[in-house]
């Protein structure tokens, strides 16, 4: 342990990764488990599922359009807006070549009724700079390994 002169501790501590966990239930689904939640994804019966859940692209896309929602909520209630009424639609396109891949992503950010048209630049802005967002303009490393 080091301290500066006024006795504070100051090591420095790497960061702990966050972690969830997927496990087989049958056919085409998967139960994902993070801090205590469990959401499914399945895949539908024309991909050999049974549709019994999103897609894991159509919740990779959810993420997006939730994070979105979150920071521009998040925007209006620092702003002394409601949130009420607030919407967030996005429309997906996959890639037609390969790798298979999501290739456009469209988000339609609904504010609630009676929110000024000279905060909708900096709503935009805000919810334009959610982590997911700022995640896939800055390519994470991926690594993919057996354990």
């Amino acid at each position: 342990m080091t301290s500066d002169t006024s006795g504070a501790d100051t090591r420095v501590v790497a960061p702990q990764p966050d972690h969830l966990d997927v496990r087989y239930v049958g056919g085409e689904e998967y139960e994902i488990t993070v801090r205590g939640h469990r959401v499914r994804v399945d895949q539908p019966t024309e991909h050999g599922g049974m549709d019994r859940a999103p897609t894991p692209t159509e919740l990779f896309v959810a993420s997006l359009a939730g994070c979105v929602a979150f920071y521009a909520g998040r925007y209006l209630s620092r702003h002394g807006f409601d949130r009420e009424g607030l919407t967030v639609r996005t429309e997906f396109l996959m890639a037609t070549n390969r790798p298979a891949r999501v290739a456009a992503i469209r988000i339609f950010l609904h504010p609630p009724i009676g929110f000024p048209a000279e905060r909708v630049a900096a709503l935009v802005a805000v919810a334009s700079g959610c982590t997911v967002h700022n995640t896939l303009q800055h390519k994470p490393q991926i690594t993919v390994a057996v354990a």
